[in-house]
């Protein structure tokens, strides 16, 4: 669990003590997280499990700097995202941060090749987006619309498309949501290439619990806190998860 002194070893991603996420005012409101306190290793996949409303997404926004907890701390490495200013949280989501949702968000005018560049023009150290689309399987596809591809495959460009700019965590939120079991391995087997090859930590929220079979770390969510925090000691490859 995390350390009692609130700061994160070097070998953490992240450390949360007592993070709580109150929605609303008086009888109106919900209370998303009561009191989590978590430490992620870095460089590891973490698995979040939940039925929805569990408080797994939200705990993802807020370490993603896309939410700003009520009370608790939270940090990255050394730095204390709950007291970062809103322009702090924008530098943080661009120099570290990579995102992937259910839905693709893709734009739809523009090619595989050039979504990436989106992110490779404001980040810091990008590689090159062919790379990227390399790096997913889909160098091929590079001048392809996305109207002309699958759901994998936008999906697919999606993940290059985040982890461009090379990020040190990388968030998936139900990122095989919408996709069939051959199409949703494939996703996942992409997702653990990046880990192998750049180190990024990657952090899945997902309904799936096969999912976590393949994680180092399998935590799991119910009514706003950590019920059971589970290690892999023998990960499966993304192929041999049963859907």
């Amino acid at each position: 669990m995390a350390l009692s002194s609130g700061k994160t070893p070097k070998n953490m991603a992240f450390s949360t003590q007592n993070i709580t996420k109150v929605y609303g005012e008086g009888n109106a409101s919900v209370h998303a997280l009561r009191g989590v306190t978590l430490d992620i290793p870095a460089g590891e996949i973490v698995v979040l499990l939940g039925p929805s409303g569990s408080g797994k997404s939200t705990l993802l926004n807020i370490l993603g700097g896309l939410d700003k907890a009520t009370a608790g701390t939270a940090f990255f490495q050394q730095d204390n995202l709950t007291e970062f200013s809103d322009e702090e949280l924008t530098q943080y989501r661009r120099d570290h941060v990579g995102f992937v949702f259910q839905f693709y968000n893709l734009m739809p005018s523009l090619t595989a090749k050039e979504n990436v560049e989106l992110v490779t023009e404001i980040a810091e150290n990008p590689m090159d987006a062919l790379d990227a689309l390399a790096l997913v399987g889909l160098k091929n596809r590079a001048d392809h619309f996305p109207s002309q591809m699958s759901g994998g495959e936008q999906q697919r460009v999606a993940i290059a498309r985040a982890i461009a700019k090379q990020p040190t965590v990388l968030f998936c939120d139900e990122p095989t949501g919408a996709l069939d079991s051959t199409t949703g391995r494939a996703v996942l087997e992409v997702l653990q290439n990046v880990n192998k090859e750049l180190g990024s930590t990657i952090m899945i929220v997902t309904h799936a619990a096969n999912t976590a079979k393949m994680a180092d770390r399998v935590i799991h969510f119910a009514d706003g806190d950590i019920r059971e925090i589970i290690c892999n000691e023998h990960k499966l490859s993304a192929q041999e998860i049963e859907w």
